[in-house]
């Protein structure tokens, strides 16, 4: 299993899939969605309480410009949305505040991630994403119904609620790579090769790239649950303590793996070399076994004229007797030695 920042969905490439973006406009008594396929984002004159833009896709800079001139986002910021290789952070611009993160989320034998901007005004919130498919979907279905409480609060709630449902979804994937962790220990207990190596590699690059992931990511979410900004409401800040309590769970879970992963890896190479040390042992019983043999057979295979015993008929079979004299007192000495 290996973390991926790439993904294509429904068989298209990123490039040439159209750009999705939907707008949800609710307060506590009625609730509006609507999808656009095209640059053009309207937002109501009059806004409702809370108003999500949800863009799927930033490789059309058309699009983020649309939407960043339709709330009043930043050209820098803008720069950072369509950029994906950012690193997990916050930026306070006074009339909102900008995070990117990393949403990692499971795959078939794979992790993928990709990055997410989350930006949170007066009474907005815009999310940007990489590709279709989310973990926002529980979210959707809460405001359509209405349950809960966060048709009642305002945009702040829904930006927690967006960064929960990210820093949640870090716990199905290091739950599989604990999973995995626990499978290649057995291998490496019971009978390691090199695809087992193999797979210790793999999961230790995934453990990178998640730890460069979360790091980040609790700074970021520490600053915020600090409340400074005055976007985000003080009973708000409550509800930010506990994702940066999962941030640190989910970086000292990332920990935790890493040194099990290199404590696996010292227990592979010390059976290899044990492994390597026991076939050593054995060729050297047997070189030590032969190397009198070798003398003894050299010693008559001489054949001069004046040697004893060539003419005597009782010759040969007296060489090999000694041979397995030799060699059975030699086996008897290891064994009792505890060489053997």
């Amino acid at each position: 299993m290996s973390l991926h920042d790439d993904r294509v969905t429904g068989g298209a490439t990123p490039r040439s899939r159209p750009v999705t973006v939907t707008v949800i406009d609710y307060d506590e008594s009625r609730l509006d969605e609507r999808t656009y396929t095209l640059p053009e984002i309207r937002l109501p004159a009059r806004r409702p309480a809370v108003t999500w833009v949800d863009v799927d896709g930033v490789h059309d800079t058309g699009v983020i410009q649309a939407v960043g001139d339709a709330v009043g986002i930043h050209p820098l910021t803008l720069e950072d949305i369509a950029n994906t290789r950012q690193r997990p952070k916050i930026e306070d611009y006074g009339d909102y505040l900008y995070v990117a993160v990393r949403m990692i989320a499971p795959g078939d034998g794979e992790f993928h991630s990709e990055q997410v901007s989350l930006v949170l005004g007066r009474d907005y919130v815009v999310s940007f994403q990489e590709h279709p498919g989310d973990v926002f979907e529980r979210i959707r279905e809460r405001l359509r119904t209405g349950s809960g409480r966060l048709r009642r609060v305002g945009p702040d709630h829904l930006f927690h609620a967006l960064l929960d449902a990210i820093v949640d979804g870090y716990f199905a994937v290091i739950e599989e790579l604990g999973e995995r962790i626990e499978i290649v220990e057995e291998e490496v207990v019971a009978d390691p090769d090199r695809g087992t190596l193999q797979a210790i590699y793999t999961l230790k690059r995934s453990l990178i790239v998640l730890r460069r992931s979360v790091w980040p990511l609790r700074e970021a979410v520490a600053q915020l649950e600090r409340g400074e900004s005055p976007l985000i409401d003080e009973a708000t800040l409550v509800y930010f303590r506990d994702v940066y309590d999962h941030t640190i769970e989910v970086a000292e879970t990332v920990e935790t793996y890493r040194d099990m992963m290199s404590g696996t890896l010292d227990v592979y190479l010390s059976s290899q070399s044990s492994r390597m040390n026991e076939i050593m042992k054995v060729l050297t019983v047997i070189a030590t076994i032969f190397i009198p043999l070798t003398f003894i057979a050299g010693v008559y295979g001489m054949n001069f004229a004046h040697m004893p015993e060539i003419s005597h008929p009782w010759g040969y079979p007296v060489a090999l007797a000694s041979m397995a004299a030799v060699a059975a007192a030699m086996l008897l000495y290891f064994r009792k030695r505890g060489w053997i």
